[in-house]
C-alpha cells in the first residue's frame, strides 16, 4: 500500500510532516489557508503537485465552514487567499496554475446568475475535491507512458535499471507519484532491476523519502551521494534517469530540484536517457524559456545544519538554491499523463490543452 501524504476525509485535512521522516510518521492538521501556506513554505509537505493540492485543500476548508450571503465577497475571499498560496513557494508552478483555474470558475461562477451564493460554494469545493482524484489518475497514466518510453528507447524487454533524484512518489503527489509513478510501475510489471536514488542534498529528500517509500513498498533500491553519479553511469549501465519537475516552461527548460542540472549533464556524456516526469498543472506555456522562471533560495541553516546540529563551520556564507533549470536539449522525453514528447513537441500539447478547455 502506498504512503499518503494527503488524508482529506470529512472536510477535515491531515498531512504528513516529511520534515520529521522517515524516524517520525506524524500528520498535522492544516485548518485553514494560514496553515497550508505555512506547512507548504517550512516543507513539512512538498513536490509541486501535492503543494497545489494541499493549498486548495486548505482554502475549502475554511471556505466550507463559512456562510456567504453574496457570491461578490465568496470570489474576492477565493482569489485573495489563493494568490497568498500561491506566494509561499513561488517556483512550483502547479499551485499557480490551480489558483488560476479556480479564480476562472469562481469568476464564471459569480456571473452567472442562476447560481446562488450557497451554489457557488458547493461548485467551487467539489471542483477542489475533484483534482485530488484527477491527480491520483494522471500519475498513473504517468507512469505508464514512462515505463512503455523507457522499455521502448533500448532497454528492450527489460528488467531495467533507473536513477531518481529527489522525491517523486506518493509523498510528493496525491498517491501514486510521477517519476516514482514510473519506477512503481516497471517494478509492478517485473521490469525494475534495481533503482537508484540520490541522497538530494542540502535537504536529503533522496534519503529521507524516497529511500522510505522504495524500502515501504519493498523495491530493489540503493541509495547513492549526489556527487556519485558519473561514476555510477561509468560503471553500471544505467538505462534511464527519470526526474519530476516543479515546472516546464513552452521551451522544454526544467526546473526542478537543485542538483537536477548535473545529472542531466552526466547522463548526456554518457549516453544515459533522461526523461522528465510531470503532469501537464506542472507545464506553464506563459514562460517562453528557463531563464524566465524565478528559482526559489532557502534558508543558510538547511545547508549549515542538521536536525538542529552545525556540520559547517560558523561563519561561512551559503548560496542556497533550491531549484536549478536543466536545458531541453538535455532531455530525452517528458512524460506526461497524455503521453511522452519530445521538448521541441510541447506546443503539439498545449494545442491539445486549449481544444480539451474549448470543449469544456
Amino acid at each position: 500500500m502506498a504512503l499518503r501524504a494527503i488524508k482529506w476525509e470529512n472536510g477535515k485535512l491531515e498531512i504528513l510532516d516529511q520534515i520529521l521522516l522517515p524516524v517520525i510518521s506524524k500528520y498535522v492538521a492544516v485548518k485553514g489557508v494560514e496553515d497550508g501556506w505555512k506547512v507548504i513554505n517550512k516543507m513539512q509537505v512538498r513536490g509541486a503537485p501535492a503543494i497545489a493540492i494541499v493549498g486548495c485543500l486548505s482554502l475549502a476548508v475554511e471556505i466550507q465552514n463559512e456562510e456567504f450571503t453574496d457570491k461578490k465577497s465568496l470570489r474576492q475571499e477565493i482569489e485573495g487567499k489563493l494568490n497568498y498560496l500561491v506566494s509561499a513557494r513561488p517556483t512550483a508552478v502547479n499551485m499557480k496554475i490551480a489558483a488560476e483555474d479556480l479564480i476562472t470558475l469562481s469568476n464564471q461562477l459569480k456571473k452567472d446568475d442562476s447560481v446562488s451564493a450557497a451554489d457557488m460554494k458547493e461548485k467551487f469545493l467539489k471542483a477542489i475535491d475533484a483534482m485530488l482524484e484527477k491527480d491520483i489518475t494522471d500519475n498513473i497514466a504517468i507512469g505508464h507512458h514512462g515505463a512503455q518510453a523507457i522499455l521502448n528507447n533500448g532497454a528492450g524487454d527489460g528488467p531495467v535499471r533507473v536513477l531518481t533524484h529527489c522525491n517523486t512518489g506518493s509523498l510528493a503527489t496525491a498517491g501514486y507519484g510521477t517519476a516514482l509513478g514510473v519506477i512503481r510501475t516497471l517494478h509492478s510489471n517485473k521490469k525494475l532491476e534495481q533503482v537508484y536514488c540520490t541522497e538530494t542534498r542540502p535537504y536529503n529528500q533522496g534519503a529521507r523519502l524516497t529511500a522510505y517509500e522504495l524500502v515501504h513498498e519493498k523495491m530493489p533500491a540503493i541509495l547513492i551521494c549526489d556527487d556519485m553519479v558519473a561514476a555510477l553511469m561509468r560503471s553500471r549501465t544505467i538505462s534511464a534517469v527519470i526526474v519530476g519537475a516543479d515546472r516546464v516552461v513552452a521551451n522544454g527548460d526544467t526546473a526542478n530540484k537543485i542538483g537536477t542540472y548535473q545529472i542531466a549533464v552526466v547522463a548526456k556524456h554518457h549516453g544515459v536517457p533522461f526523461y522528465v516526469a510531470a503532469p501537464l498543472t506542472s507545464v506553464d506555456f506563459t514562460i517562453p524559456s528557463g531563464d524566465r522562471i524565478v528559482i526559489e533560495e532557502r534558508p543558510e541553516r538547511e545547508m549549515t545544519h542538521i536536525n538542529d546540529q552545525r556540520v559547517a563551520a560558523a561563519g561561512i556564507q551559503c548560496w542556497n538554491p533550491a531549484f536549478d533549470v536543466t536545458p531541453a536539449h538535455l532531455i530525452t522525453g517528458i512524460i506526461t499523463e497524455k503521453g511522452v514528447y519530445r521538448p521541441d513537441e510541447l506546443n503539439k500539447l498545449n494545442i491539445l490543452q486549449i481544444q480539451e478547455d474549448d470543449r469544456l
